[in-house]
């Protein structure tokens, strides 16, 4: 059951199934008995609830001293009355005053606990976006450009449409889109602090001001319904472990008869000639690996469902193959030695695993780069791309 109170600039609602009673909006009253619904429902849900009761506030973007003090003598008043109850007040980094504040109840009352919800969200990313893998990413974008630009327009981007970009990363596919496309504006959003500092230097190197780069949770996003034609999401709903919570979004920010465009990965298909057992043996344990941290770098082929079971339509797939014949197979050589650096030297390591097995997985992707620039030789990493129509 569903229960409801609504005000002009935030919406409260409980959630008895799930016992979350969640704020969402701009709480920002002239007086407490502005907030005379939001206390009603919330007292209300106390009666229906045992064990914890989720307060999701990841959501909650702007909070006045007012709002502030009628939220906290709520839920200090039920953690003192409640003495059975926990009380688990939910908040994301991306709203980062939101932890500040909140934690200051729990240093008074032991039974209430403050959750960053989106620490827990993301198991590998500190692996992806702080580690090794940054200086290589751009390489990676130039070779992967050079098919997308011409797979995209296919997908539905031409000049002059609203477009999102979301993770983003270091903003270097956006600035590409930007320059080949012409859109008429670009909000490309990302979770890493430094990949969007880099982003946004990319930017200014380049001389382009129609990009609006934006720290958010794509989980969350702290972005309007409704307001893209095409939105773009790469290389990423494999990172998550819970890639149906951002299509949802994706969904929700694509305008009625927009796209959403995303591209996966499926790298225990990365090949390799010679040495093709050695390079095959290796990323098929990439994948393993990956699995173990809640990562799903095998995602590629399944894109067409995830779009379905989101609620798209007109759903188009296809893939292409990024080898050490796109350019310098240098780039390609240099890209493998950075998933050796990340996938064998830290998550291997982290995961446990023993000297003798990362000998063995390092030498998969030494035989990667051997392929990739011997005269005869041949690599390649196969990507999936695919989008799905937002229903009118």
């Amino acid at each position: 059951m569903m229960s409801e109170a609504t005000a002009q600039t935030f919406r409260v609602s409980f959630d008895e199934n799930n016992q979350e009673f969640s704020i969402v909006g701009s709480m920002r009253p002239q007086h407490e008995r502005d907030l005379a619904g939001c206390v009603k429902l919330f007292e209300q849900s106390l009666q229906s609830v045992r064990g914890t009761l989720y307060v999701n506030v990841k959501r909650l973007v702007r909070l006045n001293n007012i709002a502030f003090r009628v939220l906290a003598n709520l839920l200090l008043k039920a953690g003192g009355e409640r003495d059975d109850l926990k009380i688990s007040v939910i908040t994301s980094s991306v709203v980062g005053w939101s932890t500040r504040k909140f934690n200051a109840l729990s240093d008074i009352r032991p039974n209430i606990v403050i959750e960053e919800y989106d620490n827990e969200f993301y198991p590998g990313q500190a692996f992806l976006e702080e580690g090794g893998f940054i200086p290589i990413l751009r390489t990676q974008t130039k070779m992967t450009w050079r098919h997308e630009r011409g797979i995209l327009p296919r997908h539905g981007l031409k000049p002059g449409v609203v477009m999102a970009d979301i993770c983003c990363g270091i903003g270097d596919f956006a600035v590409l889109a930007f320059k080949e496309f012409a859109p008429a504006r670009i909000v490309a959003l990302d979770h890493s602090k430094s990949s969007l500092a880099y982003a946004r230097k990319v930017a200014a190197d380049f001389g382009i001001q129609g990009i609006e780069y934006v720290y958010g949770d794509a989980s969350e996003m702290l972005l309007e319904e409704n307001q893209f034609d095409f939105v773009t999401c790469r290389h990423s709903l494999q990172v998550f472990d819970r890639p149906e919570l951002i299509l949802k979004e994706l969904l929700r920010i694509c305008k009625p008869g927009g796209r959403v465009y995303i591209t996966n990965e499926k790298n225990s298909h990365c090949l390799g000639e010679p040495r093709g057992e050695s390079i095959q043996w290796t990323y098929n344990e990439v994948a393993r690996v990956w699995a173990h941290f809640q990562m799903d770098i095998e995602l590629g082929p399944k894109s067409r469902r995830y779009l379905l079971d989101a609620g798209f339509e007109n759903v188009m797939m296809e893939s292409f193959m990024v080898t050490n014949l796109d350019g310098d197979p240098q780039d390609f050589a240099d890209i493998i030695r950075s998933w050796e650096r990340v996938y064998a030297g830290e998550m291997a390591v982290q995961r446990g695993d023993t000297p003798e097995f990362i000998e063995r997985f390092r030498q998969g992707f030494q035989d990667h780069v051997f392929a990739a620039l011997h005269p005869k030789g041949y690599a390649g990493w196969p990507i999936w791309v695919a989008s799905g129509r937002k229903p009118l």
